[in-house]
């Protein structure tokens, strides 16, 4: 049971990273396009810096969704490490509870305001602007997941230090 937990996850993880990628290179394939079609044609159209602003809030936040699952958020622990280790625990745990409750309002507020958003468009795009603010649910489900499985790894971040034998 476990292991088909893990490997679901791990597919998961895994989907979230191709489609981040996936998303930043169209991002870049649309600016380039853009610039072609300015310097080179003389007119740039419409949809391309529409698309380029949905493409680049799109990877923005499925790379916060990923940042958790990889611990590389900033963690300012100068101040905790000088705590008693009791002290640091819990500090840890709440700080796990709060990434479970920001994917938690993440997920129902993005999902509220994304089906809110329905009949609204994006200008220059003509589709609803519920795709642009669906990234929202996204990112809290699998802030949530991280969350939820951070709660059963030790540490918070990612240490960085020094390797012995560099300057």
């Amino acid at each position: 049971m476990k292991e088909s937990i893990l490997k679901v996850k791990r597919g998961m993880d895994k989907s979230l990273l191709v489609l981040s990628l996936l998303m930043l290179l169209l991002t870049v394939l649309v600016i380039l396009y853009q610039v072609f079609s300015r310097q080179v044609l003389g007119t740039s159209p419409a949809w391309t810096e529409a698309l380029s602003r949905v493409l680049f809030v799109w990877v923005g936040f499925l790379g916060i969704a990923y940042g958790f699952k990889a611990k590389l958020h900033i963690g300012v622990s100068i101040f905790v490490k000088q705590l008693p280790v009791s002290w640091q625990n819990g500090l840890e745990f709440f700080s796990k509870l709060l990434v479970i409750t920001l994917g938690g309002i993440l997920l129902y507020y993005g999902t509220t305001y994304t089906v809110l958003m329905w009949n609204s468009n994006i200008a220059g795009l003509g589709i609803p602007s519920s795709f642009l603010y669906a990234v929202l649910p996204i990112t809290g489900f699998y802030v949530l997941l991280n969350g939820i499985e951070l709660l059963f790894t030790k540490g918070m971040h990612q240490e960085y230090g020094m390797d012995e034998g560099r300057a």
